[in-house]
């Protein structure tokens, strides 16, 4: 085994119970014993000087291609016992330190999200065959963080209480107009729409999530009351009453946040209500992780708490409400992982093996990272005017009874004599336009 290599994972893991097998047939142990064991075998010097080098990157690239397997244990397995070992700045060994350290302080470069590299970012990851999702998400495709309510929820109950509680947060009333910034497959769009008579305008720069969440609205016939467009939502010039955003802040990138800000600001009205649902991290800034903006989510990036708050008390908008998701993301991942695994064939067919455990390492990752990291999940309610929310919070659990009540975990309803509200006209008939924007936040 490679010397270097071996300095540095028993520099590393000092609880659990890791074996490595180098190329050369010889094992060696590291930790304390204790634990479910996990056992990898490298199979090439190149696999073990690279990993040496550059593990965080290194490591997942050697199991893409075939060079590093797990023979006891998975791939969560070894996540654990390297995470668990770890701090939020990565391996304790000074040239990878000096790796991450240079990484953090470029990470604004890798966020430079012009209009061209953030439709081909797009692209590159929703823009995949929509088969491929619908081998592990819910019935919804809701491609973000599940609320469990409780911990006996299946994933698909776990994403009916996810908009219950997006919902609840907004104040939602019959008729009111409502913006979602990255609408995705058109799920939460097509809820509000359905329940609240809603009239939603959904955006998207993805043209397999444009086409798929239209295709849902005609179905439900509901395409009067929702539609859905790709449009940069820096190209919209109206105004709502309700602006909701899930999983699209993550690919916005740092340099941005003023401009996402002071944007949903003039498109709020004066009374309005916007929910921002974003993966965070609870410790300070850090950069993406190598593997992830690579081979996921190019140009994306995670924040900190510290660095989203700045962006918003500059545009004006007034932080009513902060709420931190600890390990529901690590649920769902847990959910969608198990999924995946069992369609892994079908999945093969789509793509081939080396897409197969490249996915396998990012979901396993990333519920690795909110289970033992420092990711959490950050909903941060926002209006125009410091009175325009309810001064204690108990109205959230008093919607979410409601709508739970009146509903069920699929379709849920809330018909509009529950509220009294004057319904607005219609947005006009118009088949929602393609349009030719390559502009991503």
């Amino acid at each position: 085994m490679n010397k270097l290599l071996q300095r540095v994972v028993a520099g590393l893991v000092r609880t659990g119970n890791l074996c490595i097998t180098g190329p050369n047939g010889v094992t060696h142990a590291f930790g304390d014993g204790t634990g479910d064991p996990v056992h990898i075998l490298i199979k090439t010097s190149r696999a073990e000087r690279a990993i040496a080098f550059d593990p965080m990157l290194a490591a997942p690239e050697a199991f893409m291609d075939g060079d590093l397997d797990i023979v006891q244990g998975d791939t969560l397995d070894l996540l654990r016992v390297v995470f668990q070992n770890m701090g939020p700045g990565g391996i304790d060994a000074m040239w990878s330190k000096a790796i991450e350290g240079v990484r953090h302080a470029f990470r604004r470069l890798h966020q430079v999200n012009t209009a061209v590299r953030s439709k081909r970012n797009v692209q590159r990851h929703y823009d995949l065959s929509g088969e491929l999702y619908r081998l592990f998400l819910d019935e919804d495709m809701q491609y973000s963080c599940a609320y469990f309510e409780r911990p006996d929820m299946t994933l698909e109950e776990a994403q009916a209480a996810k908009k219950r509680h997006i919902a609840a947060k907004l104040q939602m009333k019959p008729g009111q107009s409502v913006l979602d910034i990255g609408s995705g497959w058109g799920g939460l769009g097509l809820y509000l729409a359905k329940t609240f008579e809603a009239e939603v305008l959904g955006v998207t720069l993805s043209t397999e999530q444009h086409a798929v969440a239209t295709e849902r609205a005609q179905a439900e016939h509901l395409d009067n009351h929702v539609h859905f467009e790709i449009k940069d939502y820096r190209d919209i010039s109206e105004r709502f009453d309700r602006i909701v955003s899930v999983g699209m802040f993550e690919h916005v990138g740092i340099n941005h946040y003023r401009t996402f800000f002071d944007k949903c600001a003039q498109m709020l009205k004066p009374d309005g209500v916007m929910l921002l649902h974003t993966i965070g991290r609870s410790g300070p800034p850090y950069a993406t992780s190598a593997f992830i903006r690579k081979y996921i989510f190019p140009g994306g990036y995670i924040p900190a708490l510290s660095e989203v708050m700045p962006a918003i008390e500059k545009s004006g908008l007034v932080v009513s409400d902060i709420e931190i998701l600890r390990l529901h993301y690590a649920d769902t991942l847990k959910n969608w992982r198990a999924r995946f695994l069992a369609n892994r064939d079908r999945a093969k067919e789509i793509y081939d093996e080396r897409f197969c455990r490249m996915w396998d390492f990012y979901l396993a990752g990333s519920e690795a990272a909110f289970r033992w990291q420092d990711l959490v999940v950050l909903q941060i309610q926002l209006a125009r005017k410091n009175d325009t929310v309810p001064i204690t919070r108990g109205y959230i659990e008093k919607c979410e009874k409601a709508l739970a009540l009146h509903g069920s975990a699929h379709e849920p309803e809330m018909k509009a004599d529950k509220v009294k509200a004057e319904k607005p006209k219609p947005r006009k008939a118009a088949a929602p336009k393609r349009s030719q924007v390559d502009k991503k936040a």
